[in-house]
């Protein structure tokens, strides 16, 4: 069966059962195709999705204009931040609104599976994400002079996983709001928390031993620590390998998550 067939569910032979079975990903690429098609004719989301972290780097640029030592060490945090939290806007909304608007509920009656739609939204949005952090990677280094120890590509690497996992978050949480304002009261829920325990206002290891607890177990963390990895150590450390990995394993776990509670209409 091709790839449309597989997403229409169609045979020829009338209705299709619904098998247990493992993701097809020819499923998967179906559906992702289908997202960028239809994300490729909203102009806003787009724009949303890869300039404004673009614009609050260079808005922070000019924040810190006196103290360029400042801008690097809090630009190359932001750098993984503000990715995060754009794409985490982004992938609820436009996730919930395929649900209320019934298209996740006709493609949950056809024969795939709860991963297949989560693995192609995941691929579809994860282009995005890794266009986003792409750009706002290259605007800090080059335009703005962000100055790291480290290489380049390896801010850039942390940054794309960072953008991930914004997307699995986003994802994860459209399953649980009711309508597109829900899904915006999620971000203080989820995100805000994260930001203030990341380590940016506050070395972790000066917290409040419960609040350093908490902040070692938030994925947000280990994305601020990556980032400050590359901007003071030369090479691939091991902690940056570390980071990277954890950071990477939270995006997997959320999106298996998200694929186990995908909802096929709105709570």
């Amino acid at each position: 069966m091709n790839a449309t067939a597989a997403v229409t569910g169609s045979t020829g032979r009338g209705p299709a059962r619904r098998p247990a079975r493992a993701v097809n990903p020819a499923i998967t690429l179906a559906t992702a195709r289908r997202v960028l098609r239809q994300l490729s004719h909203d102009r806003r989301t787009i724009a949303l999705m890869l300039l404004v972290p673009v614009f609050l780097l260079v808005l922070l640029y000019y924040v810190f204009d006196a103290d360029d030592r400042t801008f690097s060490s809090v630009g190359a945090s932001l750098l993984g931040i503000f990715p995060l939290i754009t794409m985490f806007l982004v992938t609820s909304i436009a996730t919930l609104r395929e649900r209320t608007s019934g298209t996740l509920e006709r493609l949950m009656t056809m024969p795939f599976g709860k991963a297949d739609l989560i693995l192609g939204y995941a691929v579809a949005f994860g282009c995005f994400a890794v266009l986003q952090a792409s750009l706002a990677t290259a605007v800090a280094i080059w335009p703005l002079g962000l100055e790291t120890t480290g290489s380049p590509w390896l801010l850039l690497v942390i940054a794309v996983m960072d953008a991930l996992l914004g997307t699995a978050l986003g994802l994860f949480v459209s399953a649980f709001a009711a309508s597109e304002f829900q899904a915006v009261q999620f971000m203080p829920a989820v995100v805000l928390p994260q930001i203030l325990l990341c380590g940016l206002f506050v070395p972790r290891e000066d917290m409040h031993p419960v609040l350093e607890w908490i902040s070692g177990v938030l994925p947000m963390s280990y994305a601020v620590d990556g980032m400050g990895e590359v901007v003071a150590q030369t090479g691939v450390s091991g902690a940056y390998v570390r980071d990277l990995l954890i950071v990477a394993g939270y995006a997997l776990a959320v999106l298996l998550v998200g694929a186990a509670t995908l909802r096929r209409r709105t709570p």
